[in-house]
């Protein structure tokens, strides 16, 4: 066909039928589309389709991944193990063997039907033997004494796996109760639940909240403000979108400022005109935004000689004014703005006045009062002014002066007063369903932290580890998995971490006390030896247990061995000039002391060699001075030395099986090895 004719126009010959006058016909694609199917062949056969993959839309998708798929959960594969185990037929034998069972089986009342005793015939529990086994019978049911070696595994069955669906202690514990029984039950599937980890990251939010602590009361105007941002808004008809709000503490006087981006530099700017009307504050109250975080607002803060302040994270009741002033804020805009928006930040100056003209609650008097000493003039004073005529009387500028002082003096007096009274009110309302909470350092915690909209993906963080109390309500964390390690959140947002506490075999060992405090830096005296009653023992086990026990091998005094020397490989070329450590003066007289001590026993030798060690002394516990050697220099220029350090845990497996384990040390060690004779210089 001719492309360059339009395709509606094109004509394209198919093969068909000859006409009766010899000649092929000529059709359009429409009208040849249906004979040409026609001349295919298996044109009426039927085809089999194959799968076709069934369209999902983006909301089904979705609820196909939380549903998940067909692999096992680990709770599931978890159960399998649990049932998948080898349970011990003879259940009664173990009853019988657990020390925790034997005050039941005194109280059998019961032995295969034959009445056994009269014993607490009259009390809730009977407790009758069954086929060997115990059982405890409440009214019609009968629940199996358990024995303590199955009881983890019962409740962890009874709780844990989806088919106990991690249900609460109640509904836990009559799920148990009902088929097995032990003594302590209740307080061990209490803990129990408790502890599960699962349960604790996923519970509601149902800590006790902490008791209000009261701001302390600012006395002087624009000594404390409060900053914060309201938006994103609609977008006005002069580009904002946003709104910086200021607050005073001691007055409540508000500033706003439209903005169309909340850069740090834009903030700063506002900063600036502010307090070029109204002074430079101590104090600015700001939430954890990255713009009031930033550099630049230090370095202006800085400069002007500002204190930062920051609310912990997701706790804005800290700057409890700025918020609530965005609140009302936000509620007086809805009421005026256009249908489209676009003119909010027309009305913010009549607004900012309709809120500074009446008291505030807490203070008793209006912003403009506290400001400026005297009520301002609005639309209410001139429609009474216009109606009353007053006649105009000039009072005396000095006159005016003092009124405005002893006035704005007497209002101070009772703001503080008021504020108090606010304070006082708000703490015992607040306080009626809050507890007193205090956290230690190294308790191990969980955060609430607002992750995702989607309600089966809401859970608890951590455990992390309280590190220290920042203030009264305000803890600081170790969070490991975090860029920012250490952060510090208020205490309402944090809650308890119950560990579990597995069932262990009780090791009683012998408490010594550390060496550190026992250690001598020289033996002070010799040791008194004393007879040993060795009658016990036969007279070839007697010599050689005086063999063994000789004075001199367990003297207090380092000995001296000439099997063995300490060679020190240096690298090539190593340089050995190194500077001594200076010593304080009133540390002098100790250290040659020590020095002639040790010359006098042979231990150290004076030596013209360039290599220097410096000395180091470091004060123990006791109030004296060890004597140290710093040989980290030299440990850089020595040859590394491959050989493997014992591991402890092999250590604990090796004598893991000994029914007495004992340690031997030898006194001062490494005076005892002498260094090799061609290394002393």
């Amino acid at each position: 066909p001719d492309i360059t004719r339009p395709l509606a126009a094109q004509t394209i010959q198919y093969p068909c039928k000859m006409t009766s006058g010899g000649h092929n016909m000529l059709t359009t694609r429409a009208q040849s589309s249906p004979n040409t199917l026609s001349e295919l062949p298996f044109f009426d056969e039927v085809w089999e389709m194959g799968p076709v993959k069934p369209y999902k839309t983006k909301a089904e998708k979705r609820r196909d991944k939380i549903r998940g798929s067909a692999k096992q959960t680990e709770d599931t594969v978890k159960l399998f193990q649990l049932l998948d185990v080898d349970l011990p037929a003879n259940v009664g034998e173990l009853q019988r063997q657990d020390p925790t069972l034997k005050g039941w089986f005194q109280k059998v009342m019961e032995v295969d039907g034959n009445r056994h005793s009269t014993t607490g015939f009259l009390d809730e529990a009977t407790y009758v033997v069954k086929k060997g086994i115990l059982y405890q019978r409440k009214g019609d049911v009968e629940s199996l004494a358990l024995p303590q070696q199955f009881r983890e595994r019962v409740m962890d069955l009874g709780h844990t796996v989806p088919w106990a669906g991690h249900m609460g202690f109640h509904k836990t514990l009559c799920r148990i109760s009902r088929r097995f029984v032990w003594p302590g039950m209740y307080i061990q599937i209490s803990n129990f639940c408790k502890s599960c980890v699962k349960c604790q990251l996923t519970s509601g939010k149902k800590i006790s909240q902490a008791q209000l602590q009261p701001l302390p009361i600012i006395g002087t105007p624009f000594e404390r403000i409060g900053m914060d941002v309201v938006g994103p808004l609609e977008r006005s008809s002069a580009g904002n979108k946003y709104i910086l709000v200021i607050c005073d503490y001691a007055t409540r006087y508000p500033e706003v400022f439209p903005l169309r981006c909340v850069k740090a530099r834009n903030v700063a700017n506002c900063l600036i005109q502010l307090f070029s009307r109204v002074g430079i504050p101590k104090e600015v109250l700001t939430d954890c935004g990255t713009n009031f975080m930033s550099k630049l607002l230090k370095q202006v803060y800085k400069l002007l000689g500002v204190k930062g302040i920051k609310t912990t994270p997701y706790h804005p009741q800290t700057d409890g004014l700025v918020e609530r002033y965005n609140q009302t804020l936000k509620n007086m805009l809805r009421k005026f703005v256009s249908t489209t928006g676009a003119d909010w930040d027309q009305w913010l100056p009549y607004l900012l006045f309709a809120y500074r003209e009446v008291p505030q609650a807490s203070t008793g008097f209006s912003p403009f009062e506290l400001l400026y000493g005297r009520q301002v003039g609005g639309p209410l004073d001139l429609l009474k002014d216009y109606w009353e005529h007053p006649e105009s009387a000039e009072d005396n500028i000095v006159a005016y002066v003092v009124k405005m002082r002893q006035r704005l003096k007497e209002m101070t007096a009772w703001v503080q007063e008021n504020m108090k009274t606010a304070q006082q009110n708000q703490k015992r309302w607040y306080d009626r369903k809050s507890t007193e909470r205090v956290l230690k350092p190294g308790q191990q915690v969980l955060l609430l932290l607002p992750t995702s909209d989607n309600k089966l993906f809401a859970k608890w963080h951590g455990p992390y580890e309280v590190m220290r109390q920042v203030g009264k309500v305000t803890y600081e964390l170790f969070m490991p998995d975090r860029v920012k390690k250490h952060q510090t959140f208020h205490v309402n947002l944090l809650k308890e971490f119950q560990v579990h506490q597995t069932p262990v075999q009780q090791l009683l060992i012998c408490n010594i006390q550390d060496e550190e405090v026992k250690e001598k830096f020289l033996p002070s005296s010799e040791t008194q030896f004393r007879a040993i009653d060795l009658s016990h023992l036969l007279v070839p086990q007697q010599e050689e247990v005086a063999a063994l026990l000789d004075p001199t091998l367990f003297s207090e005094a380092p000995g001296f061995t000439d099997l063995v020397q300490h060679e020190i490989c240096l690298k090539k070329d190593a340089p050995a000039r190194q500077k001594s450590y200076r010593i304080p003066e009133r540390l002098v007289p100790d250290l040659k002391k020590k020095i002639n001590f040790m010359l006098e026993l042979g231990i150290i030798e004076i030596s013209t060699s360039e290599w220097c060690s410096p000395v180091v002394l470091v004060p123990k516990k006791d109030g004296s001075l060890r004597f140290c050697i710093d040989f980290r220099y030299l440990n850089s220029l020595s040859q590394f030395d491959a050989y493997p350090m014992p591991r402890i845990d092999d250590l604990l497996e090796r004598v893991g099986g000994a029914r007495h384990i004992t340690t031997l040390d030898l006194s001062k060690g490494y005076w005892q090895v002498a260094l090799a004779k061609e290394l002393i210089k």
